[in-house]
């Protein structure tokens, strides 16, 4: 059984505050196919209440995270119009199956980043 977990959190970088009811899903991508693993929504500290995967369902392999902002922006930024971004996919791999793996988002109207955090 592998010790590894995966974790995510969700920062408004442009009102530099916590991104709290976005939705995630997780999936496992194998032999060109996404099977879905979790679907989580972020709490007021814009992360989600436990870890997307826990340890014991986090081997090694591909991975993908779907970020579902579009209602997210529309509320907060409800003179935009529609969302310029509805979903915000993020795919990544894992090596090591008994490692911490943290995937932030980094979201404002317009723009967003990522990268593996700690």
């Amino acid at each position: 059984m592998s010790k590894g977990y995966l974790t995510t959190h969700v920062l408004n970088t442009a009102l530099g505050i916590p991104a709290e009811g976005i939705t995630i899903t997780a999936y496992r991508v194998a032999d060109g196919k996404r099977d879905e693993l979790a679907r989580m929504t972020t709490n007021t500290d814009g992360r989600t209440d436990s870890p997307i995967l826990p340890e014991g369902e986090f081997p090694a392999g591909d991975y993908w995270l779907i970020f579902d902002v579009g209602p997210y922006i529309a509320r907060h930024f409800p003179d935009q119009g529609k969302p310029f971004y509805d979903q915000i996919p993020v795919p990544f791999s894992t090596t090591d199956g008994d490692a911490h793996y943290h995937v932030p988002l980094l979201l404002s109207p317009y723009g967003y980043s990522t990268y593996r955090g700690s």
